[in-house]
């Protein structure tokens, strides 16, 4: 009797262990609860860089639009050229792949142009010396890549020099306008990034004081620039 206990005893032991086998197999994790959303990026911080590309626009001779001489295209000089320049900046993540921030550029500038008007009356040259911008950055955080669109504060430092035989003069002004592009930046490695950028500057009118006013020239100037930079990130 006792032996047929023992042994009812020990069945319902090893039943009971392979239920709880069973249990902890169907065991499932509890859902982790949401909480703060991280919306870091790997372009999020400060950054210096350098840059080149090649502009061309008009040197638009806004007061000498109806002369004579200047006909059919108002005595504009179309001007051309490469640049090269420093850049500096800094991203801020502002929600899910979503980066804001700001970035500043000064360029040395070989943008130029020369055209003869009238018959031999005059050769008229523009030269825009330097150039930069300030601006606001917006983009999209695809990871290894960022589009991005950028608009802001645009200057140019440029020269004009007119000379007919009589008279030659030059005289140089800084011009103060706006600009607007897009881009898109690629990592290259974790620290390097390069950044491929088109823009159109609209810098605004001028006036050159040759000493001989009222028939000092002013000029109205817009670009046209592509540049590739390189841009390292701290």
């Amino acid at each position: 009797m006792k032996h047929r206990l023992l042994t009812l005893f020990a069945g319902m032991a090893l039943a009971g262990l392979a239920t709880v086998a069973t249990a902890a197999d169907l065991y499932v994790e509890a859902p982790v609860m949401p909480g703060i959303v991280d919306v870091g990026s790997d372009w999020e911080g400060p950054y210096v860089g350098v840059f080149g590309g090649y502009g061309w626009g008009v040197a638009d001779h806004a007061n000498l639009a109806v002369h004579p001489d200047c006909a059919p295209n108002g005595c504009d000089v179309d001007i051309a050229g490469w640049l090269a320049g420093v850049t500096a900046g800094a991203n801020f993540a502002v929600g899910s792949n979503v980066v804001a921030g700001i970035a500043g550029d000064i360029a040395w500038s070989g943008v130029s142009g020369m055209d003869t008007f009238g018959v031999g009356i005059a050769d008229s040259e523009n030269v825009i010396n330097w150039q930069g911008s300030l601006r606001g950055v917006l983009g999209f955080d695809g990871g290894a890549f960022m589009p991005y669109l950028t608009a802001g504060l645009a200057v140019a430092n440029a020269t004009h020099t007119l000379s007919n035989g009589a008279f030659d003069g030059t005289a140089d002004a800084t011009h103060m306008g706006w600009t607007a592009g897009a881009g898109v930046a690629f990592a290259a490695t974790e620290d390097v990034v390069i950044d491929l950028q088109y823009r159109y500057s609209d810098f605004g009118e001028q006036e050159y004081d040759r000493g001989i006013a009222p028939n000092n020239p002013i000029f109205g100037l817009t670009q046209h620039a592509l540049t590739v930079g390189v841009n390292w990130q701290f």
